[in-house]
């Protein structure tokens, strides 16, 4: 995403105040705010709102809510003929919370190596997403080929809502099967939807869908009825079949 010019762009206010403006305020692009903090209540407001940080390294905190959003229900999940003959083998073992901090290195190192589209996760969004971890919001499902960690995703937990970040892969197909782990576990957990941000072919493949914003955020208060319960996971998901 690139930050448009044709819109006043709302400045954020310095912590304690977590206040943002209405996300129908966005640009064309979903562009709604500059600059604030990351700090762990400034990010559970944004997400709470529907909003995420997203910016390179030579730009100030960028905080988007795009229209239309690509979200993920549980029940419309894709896997593909391929796909399902990979998880069929079983190669593949799955963990939650097991190792946030290199499941998040190795997501912004492969964004890193993209010279196309760069990465938003600068050392401040992995310490400040390591803390939202440690204070039980933010989760990491690691893929693993025998004692080698081979893909992985990280994402926040807020009700019975998670909001996707990033996902990594160092063998074909870890990172897919490692998501259709998530979505069935959260499926058995009661969650409503994935929140996938922004559209792509790679998303679509597995399932999410272009949503309305003003649908999104219905759809999200809803999830927020549900109380928070900030704990490190642990699956009871045998299998994704």
């Amino acid at each position: 995403m690139t930050a448009s010019t044709s819109r006043v762009i709302f400045q954020l206010a310095k912590a304690p105040d977590y206040r943002f403006p209405d996300v129908e305020l966005a640009g064309p692009e979903g562009l709604l705010a500059v600059g604030g903090d990351l700090n762990t209540g400034r990010l559970l407001a944004a997400y709470q709102h529907g909003i995420f940080p997203w910016y390179s390294e030579d730009q100030p905190i960028l905080w988007w809510s795009p229209d239309p959003r690509a979200v993920l229900l549980p029940d419309k999940l894709k896997i593909s003929r391929s796909l399902s003959k990979t998880i069929r083998k079983n190669i593949f073992r799955m963990t939650l919370d097991q190792q946030f901090e290199r499941v998040i290195q190795a997501c912004a190192n492969t964004r890193r190596g993209n010279t196309e589209t760069g990465t938003w996760i600068t050392p401040e969004m992995m310490n400040a997403y390591i803390k939202l971890h440690e204070t039980g919001y933010a989760h990491s499902v690691e893929v693993w080929y025998d004692d080698k960690l081979v893909g992985g995703l990280y994402g926040i937990a807020l009700g019975k809502a998670f909001f996707g970040e990033s996902m990594f892969s160092h063998m074909t197909d870890a990172s897919k099967v490692g998501f259709c782990f998530l979505v069935r576990q959260l499926d058995r957990w009661g969650y409503h939807f994935i929140d996938c941000q922004v559209e792509s072919a790679h998303l679509a493949s597995l399932g999410a869908e272009p949503t309305p914003r003003n649908q999104f955020i219905d759809m999200l208060n809803q999830a927020l009825k549900h109380e928070d319960r900030p704990a490190h996971w642990a699956a009871d998901l045998e299998q994704i079949f």
